[in-house]
């Protein structure tokens, strides 16, 4: 049987990011058919060397039929057919927000990985177009392949206190937070402000919580606590937030941006990002609708599964095999 050879590491590294849980879901829900060698882990040393020399000769050893890079690092020579995952280009669009060994590597490689893959699989139609206007990449090579919720639904206590808004994810300059606190900051509906996720955000107001990374465990009990969940970013590839709000039937007002409308789709209320005033009262009519949202928002989720997302990436395999 034809084995297919997977780069997974980012599953394996805590805290989980988004292309990690990427990774997670993906090899966990690929068919049983299906004959993989998932590489866990990669050298001592830069991952750079693992990714264009260790990782090939490894292929060449194992006689691996095609080999997958779940994020961007496809290698550049290899022994067989290749398959990259680009979940978005934030690297090329905020490059302000990468420190800049990590942002002069993603846009080395990134379009040298996506011109000469056999296929390029994108989270959306945006980023799909993205990489054709940006690098030139052939459309008939790129397949789109949404992703899912993947954060676990318990049943922990929610917490406690005033009512809230909150934001997920981390604190870069892209995810315009600092937007977000001007408009909260208008809004005065008694809500406080929960901004959850990586990194510190200098100077906010004494009553925004910044409550920093949280374990999945209390991330699904803040989101479920949370009145509307408030994604303002300027940039994403896919949006995860968004559907891990709507599976809780927590109403979501995004930006009008990039792939949010895309991922959110007609469950979620929308607005101009560069606007506090737009963002505001995006909030308060989410506010004001919260049980239509959340029943359209449940509707909406449940139309993206990690099932999906794995059967149609192993469809992109067997055009390959």
């Amino acid at each position: 049987m034809s084995v297919v050879a997977i780069d997974a590491r980012d599953a394996f590294i805590e805290p989980l990011r988004g292309w990690g849980r990427y990774a997670r879901e993906l090899i966990g829900h690929l068919p049983p058919d299906l004959e993989t060698r998932v590489f866990e882990h990669g050298d001592i040393g830069p991952e750079v060397w693992f990714e264009q020399v260790t990782l090939p000769r490894a292929l060449r050893r194992e006689r691996a039929a095609l080999v997958h890079a779940t994020n961007c690092f496809l290698p550049l020579r290899r022994p067989c057919p290749g398959v990259v995952t680009i979940h978005d280009l934030a690297f090329e669009a905020h490059p302000g927000d990468f420190a800049r060994t990590t942002g002069a590597k993603y846009r080395f490689f990134a379009p040298r990985a996506a011109r000469g893959a056999e296929r390029v699989i994108c989270d959306s139609a945006f980023t799909a177009g993205d990489l054709v206007r940006r690098y030139g990449v052939d459309p008939g090579c790129i397949r789109v392949v949404p992703l899912a919720p993947s954060l676990p639904i318990g049943a922990a206590p929610l917490p406690g206190g005033e009512p809230y808004l909150l934001a997920v994810g981390d604190l870069r300059a892209k995810k315009n937070l600092r937007r977000l606190v001007e408009a909260w900051t208008g809004l005065r509906t008694g809500h406080r402000l929960v901004l959850a996720g990586l990194g510190e955000l200098q100077g906010l107001p004494a009553a925004v919580e910044a409550v920093g990374y949280l374990d999945d465990e209390r991330l699904d009990a803040l989101m479920r606590g949370a009145d509307v969940v408030v994604h303002p970013s300027l940039y994403e590839g896919f949006g995860l937030v968004v559907l891990e709000a709507m599976a809780r039937g927590v109403p979501v007002a995004a930006a009008d941006a990039t792939a949010l409308p895309e991922t959110g789709g007609d469950a979620a209320v929308y607005f101009d990002p560069l606007d506090a005033g737009s963002m505001a009262r995006a909030i308060r009519e989410a506010l004001d609708a919260r049980a239509d949202l959340a029943a359209r928002g449940r509707d909406r989720a449940a139309q993206f599964s990690w099932r999906r997302t794995a059967d149609e990436t192993a469809a992109v395999y067997r055009e390959l095999l």
